[in-house]
C-alpha cells in the first residue's frame, strides 16, 4: 500500500473532517479513497463509453398522469435485456418511486435511461453508473457457464 501526503488550508481540512465524520468515515483515508474511486469512475466515464456497466436507476413519478405508467413500463420491455431487478415503492397517494438495477453497456444503459428520465412527468431521475468487467466462468459445482461481473474501481 502506498502513501502520501496532501497539504490543505485549514478551512478545506475543517470542512472535509465535518463531512466525512458526518459520513460516516472512522478515518480520513478511506474518505480519501472514496473521493479518488469517484474522480476515476467519472473520468474513465467521460472518455470511455465503450465498456459494460452495472447501475442504477431511481426516478420518481405521478401514477395518474396519463399513459405515463404505461410509457415507463414499456420503455422498459423493450429494454429487458438490460434489467436485473427493479423495485416500486408507493410515496403517497400520487407519486411513485422506482429504481431498476441495470447490466449492459455504457451506452445502451445511459441512453435507456435517458429515455426514461426524459419521459415527460418523470421527476427526479438519477443514473449511477459503475464500469465493470465481465467474464464467463465455469465452477465445479454447475455444468453450465455463467457471468461474473466485477467493478473496476
Amino acid at each position: 500500500m502506498e502513501r502520501f501526503t496532501i497539504s490543505m488550508d485549514n478551512q478545506l481540512f475543517e470542512q472535509f473532517d465535518k463531512v466525512s465524520h458526518a459520513r460516516g468515515y472512522d478515518n480520513r483515508s478511506e474518505a480519501i479513497r472514496d473521493l479518488i474511486r469517484d474522480y476515476l469512475e467519472t473520468t474513465r466515464l467521460e472518455k470511455d463509453n465503450k465498456g459494460h456497466c452495472i447501475a442504477t436507476l431511481s426516478y420518481i413519478y405521478n401514477h395518474h398522469q396519463r399513459d405515463l405508467a404505461s410509457q415507463v413500463t414499456s420503455a422498459h420491455h423493450h429494454h429487458h435485456d438490460l434489467s436485473l431487478s427493479s423495485m416500486h415503492v408507493h410515496m403517497d397517494h400520487d407519486n411513485c418511486l422506482e429504481i431498476t438495477i441495470l447490466r449492459g453497456t455504457i451506452q445502451d444503459v445511459r441512453r435507456f435511461a435517458n429515455q426514461v428520465i426524459a419521459t415527460n412527468g418523470v421527476r427526479h431521475g438519477k443514473l449511477h453508473i459503475v464500469p465493470i468487467e465481465l467474464s464467463q466462468e465455469l465452477h465445479p459445482h454447475s455444468a453450465v457457464p455463467h457471468t461474473h461481473c466485477s467493478p473496476l474501481t
